[in-house]
């Protein structure tokens, strides 16, 4: 590594050690300075290949994604709670501090999406909705405003909270369902959705992450796009990574690492009909695209400065 990459990683522990110091991660004063410190440290695109650290740090990754995934599911607690008092929590979801961070990864989901459907979608599931679904309700309300939405969380307080956010809403209560199940005991029901998002958190290592994927490849319907999001760079430290090579069953049609303040990569893939192995070095199924010109499409979009990731052969190639 180099001095400013090591510097960076130097921060991060300095601030993994810090935080995972504090009594708790609910919402305080201390909790969130130092996650905003760490999301700010972790932002600017450095060229950073988080596999290649050694095994220390390694380990402080997996712990910090971890951590950032309590205080996460304790702010959205807290917000979603806040949102329900009031008469129409929809009309008020600006007073979450990251709100406009959703709108933008929304907006720039719905644009890949559409890079990539040939129809309009009609039924959408996210898996890990949580007990604030932005993403399904700025999806719903904004971009896909006639298709429904299966909500599947494991926690039956997430979908109580979250239901509370849409229930008094006369359009998105009809359109906005919220299934509390894991998501390994749904099978046939998958097959009915043309389009299937994963959140970030859903499987915090490869182990984890793969599992899902593969229950997903073996459920959904032959054509239908899996959306997931993964992590560039420094972000990594944030949120899971989701390699390519693990995305079996599926044809990864593009991926795309924001430079702005959405953290998330989003990573877009078609499952297929059959197995084609391309590539195939023990690790699954998949068809890599040939270099395209999708980021033609992001020009329009305001302060989404977007680079896409061309060389997905030649990572698995390395």
């Amino acid at each position: 590594m180099g001095c400013q990459e090591e510097l960076l990683v130097e921060k991060i522990c300095d601030l993994y050690e810090k935080i995972s110091s504090l009594e708790n991660l609910k919402p305080s004063k201390d909790v969130d300075m130092l996650f905003t410190q760490l999301v700010l440290t972790c932002i600017p695109p450095i060229s950073i290949d988080v596999t290649k650290l050694n095994n220390k740090v390694q380990e402080i990754r997996s712990k910090l994604i971890r951590l950032c995934g309590e205080a996460e599911g304790f702010l959205e607690s807290h917000f979603s709670t806040l949102l329900g008092s009031f008469e129409n929590p929809l009309h008020n979801l600006n007073i979450f501090p990251y709100y406009s961070n959703y709108r933008k990864l929304s907006h720039l989901e719905f644009t890949i999406l559409s890079q990539h459907c040939t129809q309009v979608p009609t039924r959408v599931a996210f898996v890990g909705s949580g007990p604030l679904p932005l993403t399904s309700i700025v999806l719903a309300s904004y971009h896909l405003t006639t298709a429904s939405f299966h909500n599947y969380d494991i926690d039956p307080s997430a979908n109580s909270m979250a239901n509370r956010l849409v229930e008094s809403d006369p359009d998105l209560s009809k359109r906005m369902f919220f299934h509390t199940t894991n998501i390994f005991d749904v099978s046939s029901a998958l097959k009915d959705y043309d389009v299937v998002f994963l959140a970030a958190l859903v499987g915090m290592d490869a182990e984890e992450k793969v599992r899902v994927i593969d229950h997903l490849a073996k459920y959904m319907a032959p054509g239908a796009l899996l959306m997931l999001r993964s992590a560039h760079g420094a972000r990594a430290f944030l949120y899971p990574v989701v390699d390519p090579c693990h995305v079996r069953g599926f044809e990864v049609l593009s991926i795309f690492h924001p430079t702005d303040e959405v953290i998330n990569s989003v990573v877009i893939a078609r499952k297929v009909s059959k197995p084609v192995h391309a590539l195939d070095h023990g690790i699954g199924s998949r068809i890599f695209p040939c270099k395209c010109s999708e980021t033609r499409a992001f020009n329009p979009l305001n302060q989404l400065n977007m680079i896409e990731e061309l060389a997905v052969e030649e990572h698995l190639m390395k």
